[in-house]
């Protein structure tokens, strides 16, 4: 069993910056692929960006250029880097891990923009 812990989340300004962390348990972090997703109040959970096992990295439109997704396997550790935050991006903020047999989720954390 795989457990995901999110941190980071928070209350910023627009134009501000956050960095998201997912700490997974187990052995299985650094073959799985790792994602970030997000869900606001009233709309579906959407992807925000992906980093496979060998690195490869893919964003949505609305995040490419302001966002970077990178991972630590020795600490079994994913991060989002987010930049020059808007409040179109407020929503709770999901990690992902699919591995070849199951996919684990976390249980968010909350991201708001506001003045």
């Amino acid at each position: 069993q795989v457990q995901l812990v999110e941190s980071g989340g928070g209350v910023v300004q627009p134009g501000g910056s956050l960095r998201l962390s997912c700490e997974a348990s187990g052995t299985i972090f650094s073959s799985a692929d790792m994602g970030w997703y997000r869900q606001a109040p009233g709309k579906q959970r959407e992807l925000v960006a992906v980093i496979t096992s060998g690195g490869s990295t893919s964003y949505a439109i609305s995040v490419k250029g302001r966002c970077t997704i990178s991972r630590d396997n020795a600490k079994n550790t994913v991060y989002l880097q987010m930049n020059s935050l808007k409040p179109e991006d407020t929503a709770v903020y999901y990690c992902k891990l699919d591995s070849r047999t199951a996919n684990y989720w976390g249980q968010g954390t909350q991201v708001t923009v506001s003045s």
